[in-house]
């Protein structure tokens, strides 16, 4: 099983400017997808539940593909 990458998260804070740099570490932490990870791992999954989810996310996004062919 391969881990995630681990991506850097760094923000330069410029003039003082400390609320528009949380709002850039914010959308870097949301397009990381390290929240959600975070939330993932919370609690223990099963691997039954893991294969389970895993399956649902390969349907989900075959039906999108499939949705975008088709327009």
């Amino acid at each position: 099983m391969s881990e995630p990458s681990r991506a850097k998260l760094a923000i330069e804070v410029k003039h003082n400017d400390v609320e528009f740099a949380l709002r850039l570490l914010k959308r870097q932490v949301q397009k990381s997808g390290l929240l959600r990870e975070l939330r993932r791992r919370r609690h223990y999954e099963k691997p039954s539940e893991r294969r389970r989810r895993q399956q649902r996310v390969g349907i989900k996004n075959t039906r999108k593909r499939e949705l975008l062919a088709r327009s």
